[in-house]
């Protein structure tokens, strides 16, 4: 019996310290003072790997985002809660988006690789925009 509980106890830490190792916490996106932009850059490990960035905007505004770098990633893009956004899925990596206007609060991006490219490992590098 003090082994059946044993292992349980172990499988359940080992399952806790997975998941906390898998799950990411949101890096939040800023503007240098006076502009409307910023370059976001990362890693990624293959097609199973995702980074997840946070940015605040107000109502009325348009946000745009756009793959710049040599790395084709997808950018999957989530409203803040009780928003009515729902992200335009086209045939393409879907790294050009637009959203306007947008909703008041933090929109998610989580950016992965693009599956309708070839496999890659390594940096990414994408611009959003405010006004």
């Amino acid at each position: 019996m003090k082994r059946f509980l044993f292992l349980s106890l172990a499988f359940v830490l080992l399952m806790g310290a997975a998941l906390s190792v898998s799950a990411q916490k949101a890096t939040r996106i800023t503007f240098k003072k006076g502009t409307r932009s910023a370059v976001v850059t990362g890693t990624l490990n293959g097609f199973k790997g995702k980074r997840v960035f946070v940015i605040r905007v107000r109502a009325g505004q348009t946000m745009t985002t756009e793959d710049i770098g040599t790395n084709p990633v997808t950018l999957w893009i989530k409203g803040p809660p009780g928003s009515n956004y729902e992200q335009d899925m086209a045939a393409d990596c879907h790294s050009r988006n637009e959203i306007s206007p947008t909703d008041a609060g933090d929109y998610k991006i989580t950016v992965v690789e693009c599956e309708k490219a070839d496999p890659w490992k390594g940096s990414f590098k994408f611009r959003v925009k405010v006004r």
